[in-house]
């Protein structure tokens, strides 16, 4: 039986992925905001999480691509009515990224000091940086198991349970901030930015636990490896990778942002902490539909559905751009506010508030941009993905940062260069969609 999209059923995937979407960034402007309004050094400890957290999330949205690849085969299966073809792949995936984390452990730990010091952190900031570092690495793993396990959720079209264990590890994280950053009077010393790290692996773990038990409890498929390797492994393998490139030209990009605002000064570091967490929770709102996109996609590819492809695709532009929208608005009439939430010191605020309303401008544009990211990855056409990443990325981002620096247009350069970067992503993907599945639906 054919599927029919209906705005039902794409709200029904859709608001429960928002949900969960947003959880995922409030993790990282929780631990900004309450780092940010403490008493000693909140600059510096500001700086400090923006860059510690800049090189750990490049690492998860890196290596987390596993989510994505299962989410796209396991739908494509769903779509094919094969389902049971696939039972045993969940598993091998996860073993292998859990393998993975451990070894990126290994290898970053020691080199901890290089790597921040390449982030342009120094002194005081570089020494937060580090203490924040040295704890918050280990929840790696956690991440990125409960990353594939949604994965899972997702191809067998369930957004509901990934948002009940990102709304509980989200309210968690922030008791947790609130409780070991400021500490509690004669019962729990303030850990400062330490409190903010341990918060953060606390609450991975506990999701990571939850994400298992409920895999188990609610679906067919099990988490034990059977051999041999599934026929989909080397196809998942390459998915993964072509992610993983894709995601390394994105990091690049954040790079170099972050390296630039470090450059600036403490003041220009710690307003773009706060803008470019601002601008993730943006990109996670909207992610809700490009997680139907790509629970969708696959499977109408699956079932070779291509009339009702190109009509989600219409669908969900049209959302993405009253999203986009809609977001501006709430920003723009609470500009002011918004800052003060995450900082006091007047010198941050200075440099976000000439800045932000450019962050607000662009989100219905990456609004769009996101949405047809979600749709080729579950079409699987992750190479596609690659190439406009890196097209992106080296030809549009990188000079033109380069160029307005010269300039010295400061955070200015920064976010006019992510926003050329965000059209340059999103124009070629609309194109190669229609060129490919329009005339498909004349046939």
């Amino acid at each position: 039986m054919k599927t029919k999209i209906t705005t039902s059923l794409v709200n029904k995937l859709a608001i429960p992925a928002l949900i969960a979407g947003v959880a995922e960034p409030l993790l990282s402007i929780t631990d900004t905001a309450v780092v940010g309004n403490v008493a000693i050094d909140a600059t510096e400890a500001l700086a400090a999480v923006g860059i510690a957290g800049a090189f750990i999330s490049m690492l998860v949205w890196v290596f987390g691509q596993t989510r994505s690849a299962i989410s796209a085969l396991v739908s494509q299966y769903l779509g094919a009515n094969t389902l049971e073809d696939i039972k045993t792949l969940p598993a091998q995936a996860i073993a292998i990224i859990l393998l993975i984390s451990f070894v990126l452990i290994a290898i970053s730990y020691p080199f901890a000091e290089y790597i921040l010091k390449f982030y342009n952190a120094e002194g005081v900031t570089l020494d937060y940086s580090f203490s924040y570092f040295r704890i918050r690495i280990f929840g790696l793993p956690f991440t990125l198991l409960t990353f594939a396990i949604f994965g899972v959720f997702r191809g067998l079209q369930n957004t509901y349970i990934p948002m009940i264990i990102a709304i509980l590890g989200t309210l968690l994280n922030i008791g947790l901030d609130i409780v070991l950053v400021y500490g509690i009077k004669n019962f729990i010393p303030a850990m400062h930015v330490d409190g903010a790290a341990y918060a953060s692996i606390i609450s991975q773990l506990f999701m990571a636990i939850l994400s298992v038990i409920l895999l188990l409890r609610k679906t067919q498929i099990p988490l034990t490896i059977k051999l041999p390797f599934h026929k989909e492994l080397p196809k998942m393998t390459v998915m993964i990778l072509n992610l993983v490139i894709r995601t390394i030209a994105l990091n690049v990009a954040l790079y170099f942002g972050t390296s630039f605002a470090a450059k600036y000064g403490a003041q220009y570091s710690a307003a773009y902490t706060v803008l470019l967490n601002i601008w993730l929770f943006g990109a996670f709102i909207i992610d809700g539909y490009s997680s139907a996109g790509n629970i969708l996609s696959g499977r109408l590819y699956g079932e070779k559905n291509y009339t009702e492809l190109v009509q989600l695709s219409q669908r969900l532009t049209k959302y993405a751009i009253i999203v986009g929208v809609i977001m501006l608005i709430l920003g723009s009439s609470l500009y002011y506010p918004i800052g003060r939430l995450f900082t006091q010191e007047t010198a941050v605020l200075k440099e976000f508030y000439a800045v932000f309303w450019l962050v607000l401008a662009m989100q219905p544009i990456c609004a769009v941009a996101f949405i047809f990211d979600g749709i080729f990855k579950g079409l699987g056409k992750m190479a596609t993905l690659r190439n406009v990443l890196l097209f992106s990325t080296i030809f549009v981002f990188v000079p033109t940062i380069l160029v307005l620096d010269i300039f010295d247009l400061k955070l200015y350069a920064v976010w006019i260069a992510f926003t050329f970067w965000m059209i340059a992503r999103g124009i070629p993907l609309i194109y190669l969609f229609r060129r490919e599945f329009v005339p498909k639906t004349k046939v």
